[in-house]
């Protein structure tokens, strides 16, 4: 029998951290965050050279109509003969640009309006304030639909600035809360009393106590520019002939490949966007844990605390298993 004995000294239990050469690098040694930045370091890596290294061009024609998987083509092929492994590689750079492009538009955008209104207060805050509502209450997809289909040609470029138009709000309020915290901290004050400029206080007191909520925000941003690409790709919305992944599952859908049982049509696409997706989810845990200290602690010593029987769980407190001392 298995007997969970909860601790209520958390730091008790909790291995302090090693002093050294590793602690000036407790992000990379997370184990969830190098998994993370392996993947989207993979993806990128693609997309850069992705049109060099394709099997063929996507757009080839060939006499093998729907063809499942074989050594002439990796993942199959289309109904008008076309490599899908080829469409995947050479679709990977679109999917990317977008990504990141709106990402840092829309953290840049965020950075400056949340921090100024967070900072100065005032009417400025008021009104920078009421403008993050105003996009933080309209639905961001609909929106980027109608005006990316208003829109005469909606290349990626286009599309990341629509997404990045309508992306900034959320990260503009969270970073606002966060500064409205800082402004007033001893460390700022300080700074004032010793005559320091206010663009002085922003760049050297206030940025880098709002480094890893940047980082976050642009990692989620990032996530939701990827998944708008793909999902306007999908529907149509955007140029279905530049090739992305949300183009392949449209052709896909178009052309009933479930119902053809042309699984390697759609699957191949789909895992690419969950391995996407889960690589910059991880990268978020990672930072999340990072900036946490009971969080960095217990995840830079989770192996000391397995082999002491202490398991931590919702809530960060510590599980120690007697299992052994049962058995015995």
């Amino acid at each position: 029998m298995t007997v969970d004995t909860t601790l209520t000294t958390t730091p008790a239990v909790v291995v302090p951290a090693r002093a050294g050469r590793g602690t000036r690098l407790l992000f990379l040694r997370n184990a969830k965050a190098l998994t993370g930045i392996g993947i989207l370091v993979f993806f990128a890596i693609l997309a850069v050279v992705g049109p060099w290294i394709a099997p063929m061009d996507p757009d080839a024609l060939s006499s093998a109509i729907l063809a499942p998987p074989s050594g002439a083509h990796w993942l199959g092929t289309d109904h008008l003969g076309k490599d899908i492994l080829s469409q995947i590689i050479v679709g990977t750079r679109g999917v990317m640009i977008v990504g990141f492009v709106a990402g840092i538009l829309a953290t840049a955008v965020g950075v400056v309006v949340g921090v100024t209104a967070g900072f100065i207060g005032g009417a400025g805050d008021e009104v920078l304030s009421a403008a993050s509502n105003i996009f933080l209450v309209i639905p961001q997809l609909p929106l980027i639909i109608i005006i990316a289909g208003q829109l005469p040609s909606a290349g990626g470029l286009t599309v990341a600035a629509v997404i990045a138009f309508t992306g900034w709000a959320w990260g503009a309020r969270v970073l606002r809360a966060q500064t409205l915290s800082l402004r007033k901290r001893d460390f700022v004050e300080a700074a004032r009393a010793n005559g320091e400029s206010t663009r002085r206080i922003v760049l050297a007191e206030i940025l880098p106590n709002l480094t890893a909520i940047i980082a976050a925000g642009f990692v989620g941003t990032v996530t939701f520019a990827v998944l708008s690409q793909i999902t306007l790709a999908f529907i149509g919305v955007t140029s279905v002939s530049d090739w992305n992944w949300g183009t392949i599952l449209f052709w896909a859908q178009q052309n009933q490949a479930l119902a053809r049982g042309a699984w390697w049509w759609f699957a191949p696409a789909g895992l690419c966007i969950a391995f996407l997706g889960m690589g910059l989810t991880l990268i978020n845990f990672g930072i999340d844990e990072f900036v946490n200290p009971r969080l960095r602690s217990t995840g830079l010593n989770a192996r000391a605390l397995r082999r002491r029987g202490i398991r931590p769980r919702i809530g960060f407190t510590p599980v120690v298993h007697e299992a052994e001392e049962d058995r015995a």
